[in-house]
């Protein structure tokens, strides 16, 4: 068993970024916070499928250059290849929970 306290993270940027909650040994999650203006850059993965479920906020997902509006309580399921991207172009901060599978940490791609 794994337990984890959300406040015991912290995100990349300080304030904002990716947060990773848990990593490996099968899959890794944790919460994205974007502020105002902020986004998590375009990219995609070999092999890895990422499920974002979008909790606070409505930022736009970008998939494959094509703009999805987001509602809250909106999920999404990315295949390994899809390129994307979420921008918060919103006056607030969102938060979005993300799910990789399988662990790959190095299964980043920026471009095709």
């Amino acid at each position: 068993m794994e337990r984890v306290n959300e406040k015991q993270r912290e995100y990349r940027k300080g304030d904002s970024g990716p947060k990773y909650l848990m990593r490996g040994p099968r899959f890794e999650w944790g919460i994205i916070r974007l502020k105002p203006g902020e986004e998590i850059g375009a990219h995609g993965h070999r092999e890895v499928e990422e499920t974002f479920f979008f909790f606070d906020g409505e930022p736009m997902l970008i998939v494959d250059g094509t703009t999805h509006g987001v509602r809250e309580g909106d999920a999404f399921r990315l295949d390994p290849g899809e390129m994307h991207n979420i921008i918060n172009e919103t006056s607030r901060a969102v938060r979005v929970i993300f799910i990789k599978a399988p662990f790959l940490p190095d299964d980043k791609i920026t471009s095709r």
